[in-house]
């Protein structure tokens, strides 16, 4: 079978594609014949070694995915060939065939393509997460999404819509506005480039205040750190929870005067954590996803597939924060 590997540390350019050996399935495990694996921003840090998991060389990246069934391990009971399934699984996805332990798996309801399904569950299962578990989105609430045209700031779009909160996406060009919009945000802001100087800085922070209104934020959904989470937490409510989310612009040093002032809370969002700890929280998590998906209030925006021989390029595109959606890897065999 076919496998993308990272055989050095290093960036796209460093991936190769290979045969290897197709695995067979150990107890608790099952074999899935992947169809097709999404693309996320951890895939552009575990090739460069900054990543909080470090697989053993060679391996694979590519954590999430969606395929059938080949075959099952000892102990299996509840999963057979032909199920359709996706999973987090980390790394290791970006193969033809790949392992998975059960506890893994979520079964993809009829009617879903599985390209599709791969592109939901690290974006749409991050943010279900932060907005329900740690943001306490409830009606009414008032949310900015920063890099809101990416895969999780459109879940955070499309989730805080079917949750009643009136959505600013905050963008970076005006075809990014135009996704953002297209995936339902109330209003939108179009942020310039980083780095900012501190006139700069106060500029987008009134932005930020003039599209979320005098009340404020209840609700900061901060994908993108750096120069821009001081003007965005400048905005927030009083009592607003401000959710970190991710770093693509830099681990960003905040002001502590300002939570003291808007007696407001800063909350990390660490899904994967949470879905290994709280097991049945996430799937309970996951099938409301499925369940809003099926509704018509969510459906995963891919904007480009790619055949497995050309996945360095779309971790590349990833990594430059030229994409807009989600860039998903289909298998070809």
């Amino acid at each position: 079978m076919k496998a993308l590997l990272s055989k050095s540390v290093g960036g796209p350019e460093t991936l190769v594609v290979e045969e290897i050996e197709a695995p067979a399935p150990g107890k608790g495990e099952v074999l899935v014949k992947v169809a097709a694996c999404a693309i996320n921003f951890p895939d552009t840090l575990i090739i460069r070694d900054l990543y909080q998991m470090k697989p053993e060389r060679p391996f694979s990246p590519g954590g999430e995915i969606a395929g059938t069934v080949e075959s099952v391990g000892e102990g299996v009971s509840d999963w057979q060939a032909g199920d359709r399934v996706l999973a987090g699984i980390g790394a290791g996805g970006l193969r033809e065939k790949v392992i998975v332990n059960v506890a893994q798996l979520f079964r993809v309801p009829d009617g879903i393509n599985l390209p599709e399904a791969s592109a939901l569950l690290m974006t749409y299962g991050t943010t279900i997460h932060g907005l329900k578990d740690r943001g306490d989105i409830a009606e009414g609430d008032t949310m900015l999404v920063l890099g809101a045209a990416g895969g999780v700031g459109l879940s955070a779009v499309e989730l805080g819509k079917a949750y009643g909160a009136r959505v600013v996406a905050a963008v970076s060009s005006e075809e990014k506005a135009d996704v953002a919009r297209k995936a339902g945000a109330d209003d939108v802001v179009i942020y310039p480039r980083a780095p900012f100087d501190k006139e700069t800085s106060k500029k987008v922070a009134g932005m930020f205040k003039e599209a979320v209104g005098p009340g404020g934020a209840d609700i900061v959904y901060d994908i993108v750190g750096g120069d821009y989470s001081e003007p965005a937490l400048r905005s927030i409510a009083w009592e607003g929870r401000f959710l970190v989310i991710g770093f693509p612009a830099g681990i960003a040093k905040l002001p502590l005067n300002l939570t003291l002032l808007k007696s407001c809370d800063v909350r990390g969002v660490f899904w994967g954590a949470f879905a290994a700890r709280e097991p049945a929280r996430n799937a309970a998590n996951i099938q409301e996803l499925f369940d809003l998906w099926q509704a018509g209030k969510i459906k995963p925006q891919i904007s480009e597939t790619y055949p497995l021989d050309r996945a360095a390029d779309a971790i590349a595109k990833l990594e430059n924060r030229e994409a807009t959606g989600k860039l998903v890897v289909v298998m070809d065999s």
